[in-house]
This record gives C-alpha cells, sequence and structure tokens, in this order.
C-alpha cells in the first residue's frame, strides 16, 4: 500500500471510529440486539439445511470478544457454547505479526488481557473454523473490510485459505461503517469477506453455506 493509500486509510479508521463512538447507547444496544438475532437466525437455518441435504455441518465457530464500542456479541457466543454440537472460540495473539491462534472458549473458560487488552481465551487450541466472524471497522458492499490496521485477520484469513480449509466469514460492523462513496481502496494483501452483517441487517447478502 502506497503512503497516499496509508494515509487515507488513517483519516478512514479516525472517522469511522469517530462515529461509531456517537452512537447513542440505546442504539448500541438495540442494533447488536439484532445483529445477534440475525446471526443466529442463520446459522440455526443453515445448519438445517446443510442436515437435510447430507452435506457436513457447520461445527465449529470462531468469533471475537466485543470490546466496549464494537456490537456486543458476548451473549450470542454463550448461546453457541451450550450447543454441545458446536465449538466457540476466539482468538489470541502469539506473535506479533503472526496470523491468528483461535482457542476454544465456553462462558467457564478463563480469560486474560492481550497483547492488545482484549480478552482472550486460555483454553486449549481449537479446530480450523467453518465460520469465521470478522471485526470489522469500514466496510464495502462487495466484502472489501476496513480492520483496525495491524493485519492480523488479513494475515490469519490467506493462512487459513493457504491451508486449504473450508470457511466462510462474515464482518460484524456498525451500518456507519459504510465505505460506499468514500475514497477507499483495499490494499493488495486485503482478504475479500463473504459477507457483511451490521445493525441496519446484511449489508452484504448472507452467505450460503
Amino acid at each position: 500500500m502506497n503512503q497516499n493509500a496509508q494515509d487515507n486509510a488513517a483519516a478512514l479508521r479516525t472517522r469511522l471510529k469517530r462515529l461509531r463512538a456517537e452512537i447513542p447507547s440505546q442504539d448500541r444496544d438495540r442494533g447488536a440486539l439484532l445483529i445477534r438475532g440475525r446471526l443466529y437466525t442463520w446459522l440455526a437455518t443453515s445448519r438445517t439445511r446443510l442436515r437435510e441435504s447430507g452435506r457436513p455441518d457447520v461445527r465449529h465457530i470462531a468469533a471475537f470478544w466485543s470490546m466496549a464500542e464494537e456490537p456486543a456479541l458476548q451473549a450470542l457466543l454463550c448461546q453457541w457454547a451450550e450447543d454441545e454440537t458446536l465449538t466457540v472460540s476466539l482468538p489470541v495473539v502469539v506473535t506479533p505479526g503472526a496470523p491468528l491462534q483461535f482457542r476454544a472458549w465456553t462462558p467457564d473458560t478463563p480469560m486474560k488481557p492481550g497483547a492488545y487488552g482484549i480478552l482472550e481465551p486460555e483454553g486449549p487450541d481449537a479446530p480450523a473454523p467453518d465460520v469465521v466472524l470478522v471485526p470489522t471497522l469500514g466496510y464495502t458492499r462487495q466484502g472489501d473490510r476496513l480492520g483496525y490496521g495491524g493485519g492480523y485477520y488479513d494475515r490469519t484469513l490467506a493462512a487459513l485459505k493457504a491451508s486449504g480449509h473450508a470457511f466462510t466469514t462474515i464482518g460484524i460492523a456498525w451500518a456507519s461503517g459504510d465505505l460506499s462513496g468514500q475514497p477507499y481502496a483495499p490494499a493488495a494483501h486485503d482478504v475479500r469477506l463473504d459477507a457483511v452483517l451490521t445493525d441496519k441487517g446484511w449489508a452484504v447478502p448472507a452467505p450460503e453455506l
């Protein structure tokens, strides 16, 4: 990414962080509830369709531990963790600049602050995920993602693709992160998402498993 593109991405991140900080708390709570509901319905419907068609079921979901101004997913993760047919995992920064490692999580798993102050599980390594929920600051309607600038998810998704493992990515964002009409161009190493879900609905349509 050239210097102009880097400066533009940095300016967009600053703007999008400001916009999400300005979301009223009641709208934040309502929006997060809608996101959780749509995710729950999508997964349940998709799993039913997979089982009925005799195809392999979704077993492993890699999520993330929402920070204060991100859509809160924790209540949904607890619901999924109660399902004995599902494994929920959360990302761990093991080495700066390396792909993330996913570790199994349940509500009883001990957590500790990681490299960036985000809580990380101390559970065992998780199986490769079938679905990856990706924290998304900004997005395009084509599934391009603007993250926080560390490149962790781009490296992680690229490594998963290189392993030959099939998985589906869903960006989780506020609708205020829509980059339509903004001067944003993804970098060559950026990994496009399969879908993007916001508090206003699916900005990039729900994926078919």
